[in-house]
């Protein structure tokens, strides 16, 4: 099958493909649009069944970048990265070094940080082969892992969502049901423990679901039965595609806001979604807090730019996400139309803007076109 008629391709710049006999590294990298500034997105190492399992999700999350970066109102464009493979058992250092060689091969219009699979110490590791990384130092307690900037962000769109939807000003006593208690999830979980909601917790991992129970009151859920539960916001923080066929109609919850990416899995979803009434808060918007996170950490190392006007730059940020959502939600009851289409449109209407001048001092490196990276 040709990339170009890939269903997800959405006339992506470059696509680029790599194969390291010696270390066994198999990636892709998918560059979305760059006309905003270079594409800056995560890297996710994942045992995928299949090749094509893995162009799907780099091609679906380059394009999430492009739209959230556009949303968050920063100089940069959209971009993913996958590793195939299974990060408890074949990652290596060279593997990380092959990795960092190909992000260089890009000639920086292409930026990475962690993602599922990967964290700050394999970041580094690249970090020896390559200039064009983030999301890995800064002053702070978290050392640059910005998913502490994630999970603020997705609680300050929770408590947004429900103002909106349900009148209250307070999360107190409301009832969210959380799939997923990784670094977001679990965080998340706390700001909203914290805030006095009730919580109702899932995870692959037991041991998360335990902790959540001794340290946060909450109360646990089969994976399949976190989606019909009776409750304000059902909040996913796990894979993307949650909001499908077989799960829509299992849906009691007024809000859905949370940090998974891509989690509706067709557009039908979300008009489905508007028709029932439920409030959905389109996930790129939510979940910007990371990205705006790594952008603030890459303008402290390109410039003069301090410790203390990034922290105060970054609060003011990421509680700038509820005012993008509050906006989003304005137009979407007004025109009768599902959040995430309106959502769409705004962040088209930043990204197709004329070229920016990082766009046309770079058209003279590469051409914006799709390619293929020779094996070695």
């Amino acid at each position: 099958m040709s990339v170009y008629s890939h269903r997800e391709f959405d006339n992506h710049q470059q696509i680029a493909f790599f194969n390291d006999r010696q270390s066994g590294l198999k990636a892709i990298i998918a560059i979305h649009n760059t006309n905003l500034g270079p594409a800056l997105g995560g890297c996710r190492m994942w045992p995928y069944s299949c090749e094509d399992d893995a162009l799907t999700d780099v091609l679906r999350l380059s394009k999430g970048m492009t739209y959230k970066s556009a949303l968050a109102n920063l100089k940069l464009g959209g971009g993913k990265a996958v590793m195939i493979g299974d990060p408890r058992s074949q990652k290596t250092d060279a593997l990380l070094f092959a990795m960092g060689d190909f992000i260089e091969g890009l000639g920086g219009r292409y930026i990475t940080a962690e993602d599922s699979g990967t964290a700050v110490p394999d970041i580094l590791k690249m970090g020896q082969r390559t200039s064009h990384i983030s999301g890995f130092d800064k002053a702070s307690d978290h050392g640059g892992d910005p998913s502490p900037s994630t999970a603020y962000g997705v609680f300050v769109s929770l408590r947004e969502a429900v103002t909106h939807k349900l009148g209250h000003p307070s999360l107190e006593g409301m009832k969210v049901a959380i799939q997923g208690l990784g670094n977001v999830g679990y965080r998340l979980a706390e700001y909203l423990h914290d805030a006095g909601a009730m919580l109702y917790v899932t995870d692959i991992v037991q041991a998360n679901v335990d902790r959540a129970v001794r340290e946060l009151n909450a109360t646990p859920v089969a994976g399949n039965e976190i989606f019909a539960l009776d409750v304000d916001v059902f909040a996913p923080c796990a894979l993307g595609a949650v909001i499908n066929e077989s799960t829509i109609d299992q849906l009691k919850a007024s809000i859905i806001a949370g940090a998974a990416n891509n989690q509706l899995a067709t557009d039908e979803q979300g008009y489905q979604l508007h028709k029932k009434g439920i409030l959905y808060t389109p996930d790129y918007v939510v979940n910007a807090g990371g990205i705006i996170d790594v952008y603030y950490q890459r303008k402290m190392l390109e410039t003069d730019y301090s410790a203390q006007n990034y922290a105060s730059d970054l609060s003011v940020k990421v509680e700038g996400i509820g005012d993008t959502l509050k906006e989003i939600f304005k137009r979407s009851d007004e025109e009768d139309t599902p959040t995430f289409v309106i959502a769409d449109r705004v962040a088209e209407e930043r990204f197709n803007s004329p070229q920016s001048p990082w766009q046309l001092a770079k058209s003279n490196v590469l051409e914006a076109t799709l390619s293929y990276s020779k094996s070695v």
